[in-house]
């Protein structure tokens, strides 16, 4: 338990035989930790780099380039940059700022016609102007690492390699962002991000290799600490109302990144989450002996108990993340 399970993924990626150790590892990594590491995961290391390069230089850019696109011109599609300390956990502001994306939905998709919040159009910045292309090549690249991981998520709780097909359908609600952790004095308090948890299935992340990730398991806080090409993976609130709490969705946080003005701590979290309209039930997975909660959670919360879709989940959480942003952009009936 003093370290997060590495798991080697090659078989889920290439198909054959090994899938079923795979999913055993899974299954173990998400009833002791709920977090993990996966190698060999066919995601593209040129891909990253590239992506990883172009990010860091649009947040080197001066606040008034970088508010060009800042997330109250994104409206209910909820795009865009915020500037540091422009987002909450419970209630206190992060030492970050980020960049917010989702899948790129054209103003014919039903979604949007339907005027759904968080889908329609990305908002991109002018420089540099290789991100919009390397943004949504990741987008596509990683939903599709995240689906083969949810397959194999769902032979590890006995249920076939389609078994969330029907809770994903064919429209996720996939969002991705990039947050950048700049340096903050020794003395500043607060977090990079505070303790929470991710609200829907599964988040795959990429980190830097700076650290700073921190993990809450049933022996205390223990670090994420960067393995060179790979992903921290996460479950989250729906996957454990799903399970009724046999998988639990971790609490982490990010510790503040101390240090002289300058770059710093670079993250690539993409959330793969059941679609928008998709009711939340209990899994078909009978009796089973579920994970020990650690303690209370965070915001003393039961994700077990919650009943409607998932849409609505993600709202009530989002009002509390951006409430300023909420209150003018997507307080709209849906």
């Amino acid at each position: 338990m003093g370290a997060l399970p590495v798991i080697d993924i090659a078989p889920l990626v290439r198909g054959g035989p090994g899938r079923a150790d795979v999913a055993r590892a899974l299954d173990r990594a998400c009833r002791e930790h709920g977090f993990f590491l996966i190698l060999n995961h066919g995601v593209s290391p040129r891909l990253r780099a590239r992506l990883d390069a172009a990010a860091r230089r649009f947040f080197a850019l001066p606040a008034e380039e970088k508010a060009v696109i800042v997330m109250a011109r994104g409206g209910p599609a909820w795009r865009g940059w915020f500037p540091p300390g422009g987002e909450l956990t419970s209630g206190v502001p992060d030492h970050k700022e980020g960049l917010y994306f989702g899948r790129e939905l054209p103003p014919e998709h039903p979604a949007v016609q339907r005027g759904l919040p968080l889908h329609g159009a990305n908002l991109f910045p002018a420089r540099p102007a290789e991100l919009r292309a390397l943004v949504l090549e990741w987008i596509d690249a990683v939903t599709r690492l995240g689906r083969l991981l949810l397959g194999g998520l769902a032979l590890a709780l006995g249920l076939g390699e389609d078994g969330f097909s029907d809770i994903l359908t064919q429209e996720p609600v996939v969002l991705f962002r990039i947050f950048h952790y700049p340096p903050v004095p020794a003395e500043a308090p607060g977090w990079g991000v505070g303790e929470h948890t991710d609200y829907g299935l599964l988040t795959l992340l990429a980190q830097d290799d700076a650290g700073g990730l921190e993990v809450h398991t049933p022996s205390g806080w223990i670090p994420a600490p960067p393995v060179q090409d790979s992903f921290v993976c996460n479950l989250g609130d729906m996957l454990e109302r799903m399970t009724m709490g046999r998988y639990r969705s971790t609490p982490h946080r990010v510790a503040p990144r101390r240090g002289p003005p300058g770059l710093g701590r670079l993250s690539l979290p993409l959330f793969l989450d059941p679609g928008w309209d998709v009711t939340l039930r209990p899994l078909p997975l009978g009796d089973g002996p579920a994970l020990t909660r650690a303690r209370p959670r965070w915001d003393g919360g039961e994700p077990t108990t919650f009943s409607g879709t998932y849409g609505q989940y993600l709202m009530a959480k989002i009002s509390r993340v951006f409430p300023e942003l909420f209150a003018s952009a997507l307080q709209r009936p849906t």
